[in-house]
């Protein structure tokens, strides 16, 4: 059995030894083995079970962790038949064992024994949480309820898969030949040869545009064919559903029903009204009322300078002779229009931005704030050639790991996201494991031997990410539970992430993450003051999308009705009724690529984005009080907020860092919609 390779205990996964075929054997051998724990504790007393006593049971929890990580981040970044099946097969048989503890009365009775123990804080946040979570596993149900419990569980774990699945290759089964460069005008170099390099791939002549991420925005921003923005919208935005070129091929339509329809059950079974109730229990948000509150006030807030926002655009449009704006339009106006106001391009900027000049800004960055280094390993197996691996050293100490897997290629889902290989543990015999992260975009990858070149838009993308990476990284928490961002109540999870994206609208962040890709010389300042005030332009507009994707998918979930179930696009209809500014037309199914809600963690949570930013302008704005990079401030948002992982409650860490309760207004000073006083 240890010649399994997701069985061995490292550090680093062994990814170049890893194969589908080891899957099964992995995983059942470590559902056995944390069975055998639970078979202990439960021949013991609950009352008699003092805490180190759990450490057997939570070390096997851990090794499950373990052999899992690799499998599920394979399965996102190198998808395939093999891998897909052995992922499949394996999700059934975890989503058991999780409800199996969840459900357990024994276990429940040792954490509730526990409860009345002498504690320390951080103990008694974990028993705190492990009883609520058994609350929300159906412990106390009755047994043919427990059972199906059980059952929708299962069933929702693998809609959910099935949906991500359907979306990726949805999105790889289109694609659009192009033999006369005439009709890409407009497009830069780089993504003519990102097309060119689909094209030969594919054995043909001219260009391929598909709808890869990289390449779908930079269409839409740049290309002057306007029926080609048409064209490629279309296909984007009917990806999985019963619409579009592939219509009822992957749809995600019968799916999402069922998702909703499940979920609801589930809460109902918990006794929760709807599954928003449901999501609630375990987040800062306090109430649905109170989420529903805190997104209307920012619509009336915000919604009134998107509109004006739009009318401007509109005005430009119809002076380019396009009098009917449409949703394919709008990136590309909108994008004429930044350029005329503030002399300034995403892809004109790219030679600013070459990778290796990121990187090493990001890291001095984190250096001046957090007191850390960078190292680069090489003696580590990866899963494709473009990954790079890397150390975080603390005075001379190696403390943490992450991988960097950048680039766009087929079988690999997009979107840019942060997961966990491994967690920071320190075990009662001392035996440690530190923390390693996955670090994943969807860059346009290199060309021509020269370094990838970022626009400005993926270093910010870069920096969020990188964020989730530090929440995990520098967590010093010992104990599994709460390491990291685990125990983090899910609309505090973004505090990070979107607090680091400021340092890349700083004069200071810009000029040590630039260096041209010729001269070697960083950001002239003429360009990084048009960076800097460009930063808020056309704001309200994409706070305002991003509140009708929060609404639509708290409505979604608080409302639902099992007698009368809503489809989903009259739901997300009524949304944009109230809130959007911009229609976007009646085939787009923007709900069946909606892959955060539906395969991912934030259903009935999407408002985490936003009621997180909060968090972030505010706790930014201190280093605007204090300088940008005052040690001491930077010092104190790592001990409080990155370094606490999941061992308080967020707004209490929140006070300690910035000594009062957050204020709405700090989000809406920081993106221009409201104005500073004075």
């Amino acid at each position: 059995m240890t010649s399994n390779p997701l069985l061995k205990d490292a550090q680093w996964p062994p990814f170049d030894a890893i194969r589908p075929s080891h899957v099964a054997e992995a995983i059942d051998h470590c559902l056995a083995r944390g069975r055998q724990e639970i078979q202990r504790l439960m021949a013991q007393a609950p009352e008699k079970i003092q805490w180190l006593d759990l450490e057997g049971f939570k070390r096997e929890d851990e090794r499950l962790h373990n052999a899992w990580s690799p499998v599920s981040h394979l399965h996102s970044v190198a998808d395939s038949e093999a891998w897909r099946g052995a992922y499949n097969a394996a999700l059934p048989k975890l989503s058991d064992y999780a409800t199996e503890i969840g459900q357990n009365k024994h276990l429940y009775a040792i954490y509730q024994a526990l409860h009345q123990q002498p504690l320390d804080q951080i103990q008694r946040k974990i028993v705190e949480d492990a009883l609520r979570d058994f609350r929300l596993a159906g412990v106390s149900l009755p047994e043919a309820q427990k059972n199906r419990f059980k059952t929708l569980a299962r069933e929702l774990s693998e809609l959910g898969s099935k949906f991500g699945q359907n979306v990726l290759d949805a999105t790889m089964a289109w694609h659009h030949h192009i033999t006369d460069k005439r009709l890409l005008a407009g497009l830069p170099e780089n993504t003519l040869a990102q097309l060119a390099q689909q094209a030969k791939s594919r054995g043909l002549d001219g260009y391929v545009v598909t709808l890869d991420q990289p390449i779908y925005v930079s269409v839409m921003t740049y290309a002057d064919n306007r029926d080609l923005r048409q064209t490629l919208y279309h296909a984007y935005t009917t990806r999985a559903s019963d619409q579009g070129p592939n219509a009822g091929q992957f749809d995600n339509t019968p799916l999402l029903m069922q998702i909703l329809k499940l979920r609801h059950e589930k809460a109902n079974l918990l006794g929760f009204p709807n599954y928003a109730e449901l999501s609630l229990a375990s987040k800062m948000a306090e109430s649905t009322q109170q989420v529903f509150d805190f997104l209307y006030e920012l619509v009336a807030k915000v919604r009134p300078k998107a509109q004006s926002e739009l009318e401007e655009l509109k005005a430009f449009a119809a002076e380019h002779g396009v009098t009917d704006l449409q949703a394919w339009d709008v990136s590309y106006f909108s994008n004429k229009l930044k350029q005329l106001r503030y002399d300034i391009d995403q892809e004109a900027l790219r030679p600013w931005f070459p990778l290796p000049a990121v990187l090493d800004g990001l890291f001095e960055i984190c250096h001046r704030l957090y007191g850390i280094n960078f190292r680069r390993k090489n003696n580590v197996a990866v899963w494709h050639p473009d990954v790079e691996v890397y150390e975080i050293l603390d005075d001379g100490e190696v403390i943490a790991g992450f991988y960097l897997d950048l680039y766009a290629r087929p079988h690999k889902r997009d979107g840019a996201w942060m997961d966990e290989c491994r967690n920071r543990v320190r075990w009662s015999d001392g035996t440690t494991q530190i923390p390693v992260a996955y670090l994943t975009c969807n860059f346009n990858p290199p060309i021509n031997g020269q370094p990838a070149l970022l626009t400005h838009d993926d270093v910010v993308c870069l920096f969020h990410e990188f964020g989730h990476g530090l929440h995990h990284m520098l967590t010093e928490m010992d104990m599994p539970e709460v390491s990291g961002i685990r125990g983090v109540p899910w609309d505090a999870v973004e505090l990070p992430s979107q607090f680091h994206e400021n340092f890349c609208y700083q004069a200071e962040g810009l000029r040590l993450v630039s260096r041209h890709i010729e001269s070697g010389q960083p950001l002239p300042d003429t360009i990084i003051e048009k960076i800097i005030a460009a930063k808020n332009f056309h704001a309200a507009l994409a706070m305002i999308r991003q509140l009708e994707f929060g609404l639509f998918d708290f409505h979604l979930h608080a409302d639902y009705d099992p007698s009368r179930p809503k489809d989903p696009q009259a739901v997300l209809d009524e949304v944009r009724d109230k809130v959007a500014v911009i229609k976007p037309p009646k085939y787009n199914r923007f709900q069946n690529s909606f892959s955060h809600i539906f395969a991912g963690g934030y259903a009935a949570g999407y408002y985490s984005y936003l009621w997180a930013e909060v968090l972030s302008a505010d706790a930014f704005s201190k280093f605007e009080e204090n300088g940008l990079f005052h040690p001491q401030t930077g010092r104190a948002f790592r001990k409080t907020i990155l370094a606490k992982g999941g061992s308080e409650d967020p707004l209490s860490l929140f006070r300690q860092f910035r000594g009062r309760d957050p204020q709405i207004d700090a989000l809406l000073r920081h993106t221009g919609i409201i104005q500073c006083n004075g």
